[in-house]
């Protein structure tokens, strides 16, 4: 056991203490960076940022294009009512977007995190104040560790309004989803708003405040359960931020004009611009690692670096673990083809049903006091409370019918009108003669037609099934 042939070399693989590294507190110092994959991921968290500000001031028909109201149990959408009977709709829709991020992910690793998800392009924005107002990383750095003065406290006061400040229109547009717009905006201007809405408002905007200024990689790599699942839809052919390690070692400085094979070297310089760039404070030549969210910072820091020492650029790319080994790439592969089939059978039904959506509903209620009665006049006569629905935001007409029976008196209103997203409840009775029945209990069916609608439209008319109970003879 003492022979040196049987021991097994320890080496010490400590990181090396860096400036850039994150700091005792966990805060990292993410230095600016552009290239074309940082131009990319801008341009879609403004396209992003976009769509969400301006979502809720949509007017559709006179209305709030997209209204989840929540209080009322329907949810409006370009002019679509959708109620509680039609959230299989919303289920289907989850499901699609799951299947979806598992298809881009299997594809393209953890692209939705480093250019789409919110966490990331809301950092990014409170990343940007703090570079207007404290300077590049170094300065920040500097500033942080400097004592209190008059300069510190401008500095840190004017980005903190710039946070407070985004935080705040993101509650307001957050819960101007829920809210009408117009109406939550003129309360909180006016203080007339309910002391939900401003405590909402101010719960997202404390929310916002918080992940996105200080919070920032800790949600991504502890709090998100994205970054724990997602190794399991990798594999060899997944394109992912990676480090050329081949070409790459062994890293060190030299001069720009010495060959690096003369002197021994790879074409990393080992300059951990890779390092100073990451808004996740990793080092990718250790390896993949689940911090990573791919947005490409590092690729963009590399290839600028070789660029400048005359070296051909990709040292650090998106690529396959195959493709590192100078294998074959196999992009469709039956787990990808998996993924992509089910997404597509999701959104075909998520269509379907979609297409079949009626603009109007009626729920049949039987008195429940009891099944029938019989009137003076010899007639059996069953009493129906109809719960109609119109699920479009403007007033319409109805004309309401039974089917099933012959010379049935209808006792109620036959026309009703309702108001837009409204339910009318509206109790009316059947009698018919008895000697009409062929049975004690009689299948009929309520309809309910728009009077102003195209006979031929197939969305015209909606009909729901009831009994007719009699006594038996």
């Amino acid at each position: 056991m003492n022979d040196k042939k049987s021991r097994i070399d320890v080496k010490d693989v400590t990181p090396k203490p860096r400036s850039h590294r994150p700091a005792d507190d966990g805060h990292i110092y993410v230095r600016a960076q552009t290239g074309k994959w940082q131009r990319l991921r801008k341009q879609m968290g403004w396209l992003l940022m976009l769509v969400f500000l301006a979502g809720p001031w949509i007017q559709w028909n006179g209305n709030q294009a997209i209204l989840l109201d929540v209080e009322q149990q329907r949810f409006h959408v370009f002019g679509t009512t959708l109620w509680p009977q039609d959230l299989t709709l919303l289920a289907l829709l989850f499901m699609v977007a799951a299947f979806g991020l598992f298809f881009l992910t299997t594809f393209l690793g953890r692209v939705w995190c480093g250019y789409l998800c919110p966490q990331t392009v809301w950092t990014f924005i409170f990343i940007w104040f703090e570079e207007k107002f404290e300077g590049s990383a170094n300065k920040r750095r500097q500033l942080d560790k400097a004592p209190w003065s008059l300069n510190k406290i401008w500095r840190k006061a004017a980005k903190h309004t710039g946070w407070l400040a985004v935080s705040l229109l993101t509650g307001f547009t957050f819960i101007a989803y829920f809210i009408p717009a117009q109406e939550l905006a003129w309360g909180l201007l006016t203080f007339s708003a309910s002391f939900w809405a401003g405590f909402w408002v101010l719960f997202f905007a404390f929310c916002t405040y918080g992940n996105a200024g200080f919070m920032r990689t800790i949600m991504c790599t502890h709090m998100c359960p994205y970054a724990r699942f997602q190794s399991a839809m990798f594999d060899k052919d997944t394109y992912i931020v990676s480090y050329d390690a081949e070409r790459g070692e062994t890293r060190g400085p030299r001069p720009r004009k010495k060959d690096p094979k003369e002197l021994g070297l790879g074409d990393c310089i080992d300059c951990d611009m890779c390092v100073q760039v990451c808004p996740a404070g990793i080092d990718i030549r250790d390896g993949l690692q689940y911090e990573c969210i791919n947005c490409g910072a590092c690729i963009d820091a590399c290839d600028q670096t070789m660029e400048r020492m005359g070296y051909e650029p990709g040292l650090i790319s998106y690529t396959t673990e195959h493709k590192l080994v100078h294998k074959e790439t196999h992009v469709a592969r039956p787990k990808l083809i998996g993924y992509g089939f089910v997404m597509v059978i999701m959104l075909a039904a998520f269509a379907f049903m979609a297409t079949r959506i009626m603009p109007m509903g009626i729920e049949v209620i039987r008195d429940r006091n009891q099944l029938y009665r019989e009137t003076a006049e010899g007639l059996v006569e069953n009493t129906y409370t109809l719960k109609l629905l119109n699920k479009t935001l403007a007033p319409a007409t109805y004309q309401l019918s039974v089917e099933g029976m012959e010379e049935v008196e209808w006792i109620g209103p036959a026309e009703v009108s309702i108001d837009g997203g409204e339910v009318l409840s509206l109790p009316v009775s059947l009698s018919v003669d008895p000697y009409l029945l062929g049975s004690p209990v009689q299948d009929i069916a309520f309809v309910m037609t728009r009077k102003d609608a195209d006979a031929d439209d197939a969305k015209s008319s909606v009909r729901t099934e009831s009994k007719f109970f009699s006594a038996l003879r």
